[in-house]
C-alpha cells in the first residue's frame, strides 16, 4: 500500500503510483470554459462540488497554479469515474482551469483579465458581463454560477487590500495585483446582484509612435506635445471616462529627462514612467474602523517637501486642485495632471469649482489668476462614436481679459466624414498665434521646432 502525494487533496490510501499526466493533452493547449457546455449542468455542479469537498483548503492556497491544475485533472478523472460521469480530456482540463481560477484567482474573470484586447470589464450581476474591446462595449459569454459565486469573488478582491464589502459597507474601490482599478457595489444598493467595474492596467507602454499608428493624433500634434514636455510646460489632460487621459500622460512622460526627480500622486497607481528617479505615492482608504485615510491632498502637500522637479497627479477630482496649482506655480515646472471635462474651457471651469470646494474663501478672479499663472496647456482627448480615441483640442491658456481667462486653440480636430470601415476621419485646424510661453520655448531652444511643427500641420 503506497500513499499517493496529496498535492492539496485530503490524504487517502490508494494502490499504485501517482497517475501520469493525461495522454494526448498538450500543456499549452488553449483552455475554454465553454468546453463544459456539452455536459448537463447538474452533472457539472455535482462533479465540481465533489472535487471541492475532497480538497484541503489550507494546502491548495499555497500551491502553484500549474501544479494545482494537474492534480485537479486527476481528481476530476477519479471522481467522474466513481460517479459514472462521462467526461473527456478537454472537459477535464476546462473544469480544472475553472476550479483553479475559483480557488486562486477571480473565477471567470481570469479569462477576461488575460485578454490584452479588453480595456474594461463591467459585471452587471451574475448573468451579464460586458467588456470594452477596441473601443466598443459588447456582451461577453462569461457568467457566474450564482450571486453567491460573484459575491465571493468581490469579497476576495476587497479583503486583499484590507477592505470590507457587504450590506453594511456596500461600496468599495480596490486595485488588483496587476494595478487594474476595481469598483464594487453590493446589495441593497445594487438591485441585480453585485456590480463590478474593472479598468484594466495596460501591460504595454504606449508612446507617441503608437498613438500616431492608432490615428489618435498626427505627427505635428505629437511633435507639439513632445516639445511641451521638453520645455517643461505645465499640462492638464482633459477628457471623459475611458477617453485615454492616462495613456496620453504616459506617452508625454517618456520625454521627461532621466536626471529629473518625479513624484507621482494617484488614487490607484496606473502611470508607467520609464525614468529611474520616480517616487510613486498612492492614496490609502480608511480602515474598517473608519480611521487612517490618506487622500490625494495629503499626498500632494507631502510631495512638495520631497524635493521634486515635477509633480504628476494622476487625476484631480476635489480640493487637491488648489494644491496642484500651488505646485505648478512654485518652481515645479513640467507638472502634469488629468481631469474629467468635455472641453478645454470646461476643464478650467472644473478646476475653479474644485478649488472652491476646498473652502479657501478665495474670490473667483483670484482663482482664475492662479490658474493662468499655473497652467500652460490643456490637451483634450475624446472617445468618438467609432470607438477611436483622439486628441480633439490642444489649447493654450493665454492670460486674463477682464474677469475671463483667454484661451487659444493651437489645434482643433474637425470630423469630416466616415470611411467604409466605419472609422471617422478629419483634420486639425491650426492657429499660428505666437504662444504666451514663447520666451520659455526660446530658453530651451525649441521655438524653431515649434514653428516647424505648426508649418507641417498647416501644409499637411
Amino acid at each position: 500500500m503506497n500513499v499517493v502525494p496529496s498535492f492539496g487533496r485530503r490524504t487517502t490510501q490508494q494502490t499504485g503510483s501517482p497517475a501520469a499526466p493525461l495522454p494526448g493533452v498538450r500543456a499549452d493547449a488553449p483552455l475554454g470554459l465553454d468546453s463544459l457546455s456539452a455536459l448537463p449542468e447538474s452533472a457539472i455542479s455535482d462533479l465540481r462540488n465533489a472535487c471541492m469537498a475532497r480538497l484541503d483548503p489550507n494546502a491548495v492556497a499555497f500551491m502553484a497554479p500549474e501544479r494545482l491544475s494537474l492534480d485537479l485533472e486527476r481528481l476530476i478523472s477519479e471522481t467522474a469515474t466513481e460517479r459514472r460521469i462521462q467526461i473527456n480530456a478537454r472537459e477535464q482540463r476546462a473544469l480544472a482551469s475553472e476550479l483553479v481560477h475559483d480557488i486562486l484567482g477571480l473565477g471567470p474573470l481570469e479569462v477576461l483579465l488575460e485578454d490584452d484586447a479588453i480595456n474594461d470589464i463591467m459585471v452587471n450581476g451574475p448573468d451579464k458581463t460586458f467588456v470594452e474591446r477596441h473601443g466598443k462595449v459588447v456582451l461577453s459569454g462569461i457568467k457566474f454560477r450564482d450571486v453567491t459565486h460573484l459575491s465571493t469573488i468581490c469579497q476576495r478582491i476587497a479583503s486583499s487590500i484590507g477592505r470590507r464589502i457587504d450590506e453594511s459597507s456596500p461600496m468599495v474601490d480596490a486595485r488588483l495585483k496587476d494595478g487594474s482599478r476595481v469598483n464594487i457595489v453590493f446589495p441593497p444598493l445594487a438591485l441585480d446582484g453585485p456590480y463590478m467595474s474593472i479598468r484594466k492596467f495596460s501591460k504595454k507602454s504606449i508612446d507617441f509612435a503608437k498613438l500616431i499608428e492608432f490615428k489618435a493624433l498626427t505627427v505635428p500634434v505629437a511633435r507639439i506635445l513632445e516639445i511641451s514636455s521638453q520645455a517643461r510646460l505645465n499640462v492638464v489632460i482633459s477628457g471623459g471616462t475611458g477617453s485615454g487621459k492616462t495613456t496620453m500622460m504616459n506617452a508625454m512622460s517618456r520625454l521627461i529627462d532621466v536626471s529629473e526627480r518625479v513624484v507621482t500622486v494617484e488614487d490607484a497607481a496606473e502611470l508607467q514612467f520609464q525614468q529611474p528617479h520616480v517616487v510613486r505615492l498612492e492614496t490609502r482608504p480608511s480602515s474598517l474602523e473608519g480611521r487612517g485615510e490618506i487622500n490625494q491632498r495629503d499626498l500632494v502637500r507631502n510631495a512638495l517637501r520631497m524635493r521634486p522637479d515635477r509633480i504628476i497627479i494622476g487625476e484631480v477630482r476635489g480640493a487637491e486642485a488648489f494644491d496642484m496649482l500651488q505646485a505648478m506655480n512654485t518652481g515645479h515646472d513640467g507638472s502634469m495632471s488629468t481631469i474629467h471635462a468635455n472641453t478645454t474651457r470646461d476643464a478650467l471651469t472644473r478646476i475653479e469649482n474644485m478649488v472652491q470646494m476646498g473652502n479657501m474663501g478665495l474670490p473667483s478672479r483670484a482663482i482664475r489668476t492662479q490658474i493662468v499663472g499655473s497652467v500652460d496647456l490643456i490637451v483634450q482627448v475624446e472617445r468618438h462614436r467609432d470607438g477611436g480615441r483622439r486628441v480633439t483640442q490642444v489649447t493654450e491658456v493665454c492670460g486674463m481679459e477682464g474677469d475671463v481667462i483667454a484661451m487659444n486653440d493651437i489645434f482643433q480636430f474637425e470630423v469630416i466624414g466616415e470611411g467604409a470601415d466605419g472609422r471617422l476621419f478629419g483634420k486639425y485646424k491650426v492657429s499660428r498665434v505666437a504662444p504666451s510661453f514663447q520666451r520659455r520655448l526660446a530658453y530651451f531652444g525649441l521655438d524653431r521646432a515649434w514653428r516647424a511643427a505648426l508649418d507641417e500641420a498647416e501644409n499637411g
